[in-house]
């Protein structure tokens, strides 16, 4: 289930300076008492180039084999909720009208149901959308996701 989904970023000027970002993994904790999670996707934000983007990677076959009993429609549910608030898009419902860092704040917010955000870290980027692609390639996607995808693998990029 890849899930890309971002507000248009406005032009940028090629001599700006990096700009600061946040961003956190979006991960499955099949059960929430063990602890134990599988990275899914990625949330993007950075103000000053007002952008918001998430970028989501299921891979139902290693989720059904790390937690044969999950449900992967809830966790496509909780998934594409997500998409549609980052983007703001109106199916979202209420959340997804609120301004760019409030949405951010939303998602990245402590949560005790399966999908969950993990921390939250910082950085800078000339680039936000290309830091994101990046940070998906080397937090969530694995060489046997790729292989099944028939795509290269992180490391031949």
């Amino acid at each position: 289930m890849p899930v890309s989904g971002s507000t248009p970023e406005p032009p940028r000027d090629p001599a700006a300076p990096p700009a600061p970002f946040a961003y956190a993994p979006l991960r499955v904790v099949p059960r929430v008492e063990r602890g134990e999670c599988v990275n899914v996707g990625v949330v993007l934000f950075c103000r000053p180039r007002r952008f918001l983007g998430v970028r989501i990677e299921l891979d139902r076959e290693r989720l059904l084999a790390f937690a044969p009993d999950l449900d992967l429609g809830a966790v496509e549910r909780h998934l594409e909720q997500i998409r549609l608030v980052c983007t703001g898009d109106a199916a979202g419902g209420p959340i997804a009208r609120l301004s760019l860092s409030e949405r951010f704040g939303w998602v990245v917010a402590p949560v005790s149901t399966i999908v969950q955000p993990g921390a939250v870290h910082t950085g800078l980027s000339a680039d936000p959308a290309a830091t994101l692609e990046h940070l998906l390639v080397t937090m969530v996607l694995t060489k046997e996701t790729d292989e099944r995808r028939g795509r290269a693998t992180p490391r031949q990029r």
